[in-house]
């Protein structure tokens, strides 16, 4: 089946910066490329950071600040106000910067920006070296694949391939990336099997079923009627 990896749907041609390229170069490498991020890269390649518009806006977030100076409200924003501070990379910059592997999975990309609240991260090589970026929009890309597209592959690789099931013993009918399987499997236990890998299909919204069995094998043989 078809799976889509990090590398596959990242952006190569990465623009980056050194811990001290100052603020405003920073900003104007943003602006240039309309971009949202930057990732601080070292002589050797690594990352070890990465700048987004949210810190360089710290700077015009603190600079009237006004209001109750809570204790905790100054813990909150020590954080904050340090960037607000700032003038170069280094002091601007989010380390350790969550990265993912060129060779991990959409999901695994997905979940790592969701479970950090992060809109993109770099992306590494095996020796930890930049090799990209990758943002949710990327991670998105695998939706948009033709509804043909994905009918074919759920005939092909999940009927035939993993199955061994007469393609004709099942209509897959794809509408906007929402799946339905109509028709009879050989066995019941196929059945949630089948849908499994249908909505892991890349492409796939969701998977509606309407399926029956000629053999019910979930059912132990000394339980069976006669």
């Amino acid at each position: 089946m078809r799976r889509s990896k990090v590398e596959d749907v990242m952006t190569k041609e990465v623009v980056t910066v050194a811990e001290d390229t100052p603020f405003i170069e920073i900003v104007e490498a943003m602006a240039e490329h309309r971009i949202h991020a930057v990732p601080v890269v070292g002589e050797d390649g690594r990352v070890t950071g990465i700048v987004t518009d949210a810190d360089l806006l710290r700077k015009q977030e603190y600079k009237d600040a006004e209001g109750p100076r809570t204790l905790l409200r100054l813990l909150r924003s020590r954080g904050a106000q340090a960037k607000a501070g700032a003038v170069d990379a280094r002091g601007l910059m989010s380390s350790p910067v969550v990265t993912v592997s060129r060779d991990a999975s959409i999901a695994e990309a997905a979940r790592a920006l969701a479970r950090h609240r992060y809109k993109q991260a770099p992306v590494v090589d095996a020796d930890g070296r930049l090799a990209g970026i990758v943002t949710r929009a990327d991670l998105l890309r695998g939706f948009l694949r033709s509804d043909d597209e994905i009918r074919d592959e759920i005939i092909q690789e999940v009927l035939v391939n993993r199955l061994w099931q007469d393609p004709a013993s099942v209509a897959v009918r794809v509408q906007e990336g929402v799946v339905q399987l109509t028709g009879r499997v050989e066995r019941r236990s196929m059945i949630p099997v089948l849908v499994r890998l249908a909505a892991a299909t890349e492409g796939v919204v969701d998977v509606q079923e309407l399926l029956y069995y000629k053999h019910d094998d979930t059912i132990p043989e000394s339980y069976r009627r006669v």
